[in-house]
């Protein structure tokens, strides 16, 4: 994983990382099983808007007066002295990667690449109400977080110190869960699709999806590697990545 992607770039590796996750299975899963691409949206307001004095008050305001009614009872009408901009929500496009039989087209497996608006706010909930549905199921869920920002999903049990995560809850295992922590430095696994009983899991390469996406988009010209990334690397990850860019 490159940690300068989790920033301003991410919704754009995350649309590119789900559709390359789909072709990569398509050819894995014919004729049996589709790998089929589905989008929602989820309205987010970004937390972080900073409102400072100077956006509030101009410097200089000038209000043409109103002429006040020569006579009766007549209610004087205020000039608002200010137009600001307020935040208004954003639609963001969420992708899953779904795996349905192509005979009754049910869902086998849903694929979530997770995005920040996945792990906090209104998203979260929004997600973890979609996450419930599918755990209260009979679809397997494999859950992708390459993202160090934000909420994991829930555990009963804490979580290893790690940067990356992959869960995967088989339908028949759970509340079970298989989870693979990965290191800054370490490849991305390649992990199993669970599908119908009667049939075995299929591979599914991360890695090679991720590289895919970083060297068709051209990820190494939207990066400026010669300054720290937008989410900020600390310890011996900092030192790690600041030895490889070296």
């Amino acid at each position: 994983m490159d940690p300068y992607l989790e920033g301003s770039l991410w919704m754009g590796v995350h649309a590119q990382l789900s559709a390359e996750i789909a072709r990569q299975l398509a050819p894995k899963l014919r004729p049996r099983y589709l790998a089929l691409m589905t989008e929602r949206f989820v309205m987010e307001i970004q937390d972080s808007v900073s409102i400072t004095t100077a956006s509030l008050y101009p410097d200089v305001g000038v209000v043409e007066a109103w002429p006040v009614p020569s006579g009766g009872d007549q209610a004087v009408v205020a000039t608002a002295p200010l137009h600001l901009r307020t935040v208004m929500p954003t639609p963001v496009p969420h992708l899953t990667v779904e795996i349905r039989d192509a005979a009754e087209r049910r869902l086998v497996t849903a694929i979530e690449v997770l995005s920040l608006t996945n792990k906090r706010g209104e998203g979260r909930d929004e997600y973890l109400t979609k996450r419930q549905r599918i755990l209260l199921g009979s679809a397997h869920l494999l859950e992708i977080d390459l993202l160090r920002s934000g909420q994991r999903v829930p555990m009963r049990e804490k979580l290893p110190d790690a940067p990356y995560f992959v869960f995967l809850s088989r339908a028949e295992k759970r509340p079970l869960t298989e989870v693979w922590p990965i290191a800054l430095h370490e490849s991305l696994p390649t992990v199993p699709v669970p599908l119908l009983p009667e049939d075995p899991d299929a591979p599914l390469d991360l890695q090679a999806a991720f590289t895919t996406v970083y060297n068709s988009v051209g990820y190494d010209l939207a990066v400026d590697y010669t300054h720290p990334p937008e989410i900020p690397l600390s310890g011996r990850a900092a030192a790690w990545a600041k030895d490889l860019l070296r």
